[in-house]
């Protein structure tokens, strides 16, 4: 009786030896997501030792290391698509390493791994790092198309270097925005307008789509933007002549004109001077 009745009751919750850890980061608009377990160095010889070399590595503890991709990513020349894959180590030695994705998931370690499941082994070399007791994942040097993912443990670092094609990809995202908006959204266009104007691309498509919120709905905001749009090309003139026309659909709406009212007159008196300038 006394057994059933243990047995019957919740486990408890304890502290984990190598505890688990889910960490996102966000290059561009690609999420990645990394979830695995920190083991710690508790006084052990690590490398070679506690994780043997040429013996592929769960890169963790527990359950196998896995992560995410939102969008299709590059690590150094290989295009790595878009899904869930579980990361493994494969330590050559002090010195070489090899960084494998492999498609096979819900492995508890290394237990079923398929080297044919790889979807890619890479060279790496290890480098050198101030001591870190517990194993632990990182971004670092993060900018708009680029971060590393980075791996500490011991006096040891494994740097991987992420590349992202956020102009494609964002594209791509806003063309699919607006094929399930609202017919009547004018906002949703300039909003992809003002974009494509960040990035200084896809002219004549921002054109269309400018042309098309103004149809919808003619006020200060989308004029304006396609104001820019005709002085990023240099058609001063008519640039000028919607900066004076937003600035009077302004009146419309004073409250939240009230907060672009000075970049638009800027604006004006820096076209001015450059149409000068040209001519």
């Amino acid at each position: 009786m006394f057994a059933l009745t243990v047995g019957a009751q919740t486990k408890l919750k304890l502290p984990q030896a190598s505890p688990k850890v889910k960490l996102m980061h966000t290059i561009g608009i690609t999420e990645i997501t990394v979830n695995y377990s920190a083991p710690g160095v508790k006084k052990r010889e690590v490398w070679g030792k506690l994780v043997p070399y040429g013996q592929i590595w769960r890169a963790g503890a527990n359950e196998a290391t896995t992560v995410s991709f939102s969008t299709d990513v590059r690590i150094l020349q290989e295009n790595i698509p878009a899904g869930t894959y579980s990361l493994f180590v494969f330590p050559a030695d002090s010195s070489n390493w090899y960084l494998v994705l492999n498609k096979k998931l819900g492995l508890w370690g290394t237990e079923g791994y398929d080297q044919s499941q790889d979807l890619i082994r890479l060279p790496f070399s290890p480098e050198a790092s101030e001591f870190h007791e517990t194993l632990k994942y990182s971004f670092n040097d993060v900018q708009p198309t680029f971060g590393r993912l980075v791996l500490n443990w011991e006096k040891k670092q494994l740097a991987i270097p992420i590349r992202v094609e956020v102009h494609t990809q964002t594209l791509k995202l806003i063309k699919d925005s607006l094929s399930v908006a609202k017919p009547d959204d004018w906002a949703v266009l300039s909003q992809a307008v003002n974009y494509l104007l960040q990035q200084n691309t896809e002219h004549e498509l921002a054109l269309a789509w400018i042309n098309k919120s103004i149809a919808i709905e003619e006020n200060f905001y989308n004029t304006y933007l396609k104001a820019r749009l005709l002085a990023q090309k240099s058609e001063y003139d008519e640039a000028l002549e919607l900066n004076k026309k937003a600035q009077k659909l302004g009146k419309n709406d004073e409250k939240t004109y009230r907060a672009y009212a000075q970049e638009i007159e800027d604006a004006a008196v820096l076209w001015k001077e450059k149409r000068f300038h040209d001519n």
